[in-house]
């Protein structure tokens, strides 16, 4: 046998199994880079649930006048945001509760605000992510026209 096909011989078999030494180092990082993003991609989606629940509570009680009102329909707004908020989180929004409050300003007018939270369904054992989210608009008012002379 010639030296240089010796040589490529002995190349050829200290190359064995690198592929699969390769695999076992860039596997473990793709599949890790797989379950990041799903579990991004799942707490996003949580997330937008519970905003999507949030404006829903604004809108219902954006009509109490004022805090009278808005006590005696805080408890069905909450449990119909809460509910909302499980028919479009699905499983990706679990348990979800909500939370409101009514401000007075010092102009007469009033602002309502709503807070959604709730667990994000996660792969990764032991591992506990909360979505929550936030929306407020102003308590609509409903005048009398001015008197026209």
């Amino acid at each position: 046998m010639s030296p240089a096909r010796l040589r490529r011989a002995l190349r050829r078999d200290s190359e064995r199994g690198t592929a699969a030494l390769e695999l076992a180092i860039v596997a473990p990082s793709l599949l890790a880079l797989i379950f990041f993003s799903l579990q991004a991609g799942f707490f996003f989606y949580g997330r937008a649930a519970a905003t999507h629940a949030a404006r829903e509570g604004v809108s219902l009680l954006r009509v109490a006048e004022d805090a009278g009102e808005y006590a005696a329909m805080r408890a069905d707004a909450h449990a119909r945001t809460e509910r909302f908020a499980a028919n479009v989180g699905g499983a990706g929004l679990v348990a979800p509760t909500a939370t409101s409050s009514y401000v007075e300003q010092g102009d007469g007018s009033a602002r309502v605000s709503v807070t959604v939270t709730g667990r994000v369904i996660t792969l990764v054992p032991g591992l506990h992510l909360r979505a929550s989210a936030d929306a407020s608009g102003t308590v609509e008012r409903f005048l009398e026209p001015p008197a026209v002379p």
